[in-house]
């Protein structure tokens, strides 16, 4: 098997799901950090976010995006965060953008 090649099984063990961002604030011991609140239809959590360079708290309220909701919890400056949002990443890094539905999407969707 190639380096790197994830096994379709592994792959059905990912839980992505469609998430509404509620709230959104800074992080307290990080600059580039958000802490985000999301609304998982069925449970809300909060994440730590690498978003502040390209978002403003005003334009991530409200917005759908998708999680990886099985990811183990990691405390991030020491926050917990408890996921992760998917997002697009330009090579140098200067650019990172959420994945979201196309369309309105219910919160708890699977992503698949």
């Amino acid at each position: 098997m190639a380096e790197g090649i994830v096994l379709f099984k592994e792959w059905q063990k990912l839980d992505l799901r469609v998430a509404r961002i509620t709230d959104v604030k800074e992080h307290p011991n990080a600059n580039k950090l958000y802490l985000l609140d999301v609304d998982l239809g069925n449970e809300k959590r909060q994440l730590v976010a690498g978003l502040k360079n390209n978002y403003s708290t005003n334009e991530l309220k409200g917005k759908l995006c998708v999680v990886f909701t099985n990811l183990e919890p990691a405390t991030i400056r020491g926050i917990k965060s408890e996921g992760m949002i998917l997002a697009a990443v330009n090579d140098d890094k200067s650019k990172v953008l959420i994945l979201q539905p196309e369309k309105e999407m219910g919160v708890g969707s699977k992503v698949q």
